[in-house]
């Protein structure tokens, strides 16, 4: 899709929540579990790029210009999503806990995405405040947005790396 269907990053970002709340709702409504492993691998997909997309081109961009604890917290949430991504990707949908864990990676992104998206005080909000160039952050964001489609297609993408945990669950 071309950067310019955004008008912005953080117009980007918000269409990859639309995106990931869209399968999360088709996940809860399929029946089969070749279906249901089908969604949970798009949505382990979208979530590894979006948080890669947003911890190496827009969070960077904002540290010093928005609170830092807002940033903190963010690397902190998507750390606990990527765990359960990793192991609902390991796993499937006949494993026990496998439907608990995609709902409450679902849970979580809900609270995140309404952390960065709150009116006012929330990170989004905090950015737009700032002299960061966004349609230009859009660019760099899609680039390596794209990049990491290919590389889902092509080869697959490895596991999400965490960024402040130190322990790995086996």
């Amino acid at each position: 899709m071309p950067a310019t269907s955004f008008t912005d990053a953080i117009a980007l970002l918000k269409a990859d929540h639309r995106k990931v709340e869209g399968l999360f709702e088709q996940y809860e409504k399929a029946a089969s579990d070749g279906t249901k492993k089908k969604i949970a691998h798009q949505i382990c997909t979208e979530l590894k790029i979006h948080t890669l997309i947003e911890e190496k081109i827009f969070y960077p961009a904002f540290r010093g210009k928005i609170e830092d604890d807002t940033l903190d917290e963010a690397y902190v949430e998507h750390d606990g999503a990527k765990l359960l991504v990793n192991d609902i990707e390991a796993g499937s949908p006949g494993d026990e806990y496998y439907d608990a864990k995609v709902r409450v990676l679902s849970e979580e992104i809900k609270h995140h995405v309404h952390e960065e998206e709150m009116p006012r005080e929330g990170m989004f909000a905090q950015c737009r405040e700032t002299d960061v160039d966004l349609v230009v952050l859009r660019d760099r964001m899609m680039s390596l947005k794209d990049e990491l489609m290919e590389q889902a297609e092509t080869s697959g993408l490895p596991a999400a790396k965490a960024t402040t945990v130190k322990l790995q669950l086996a």
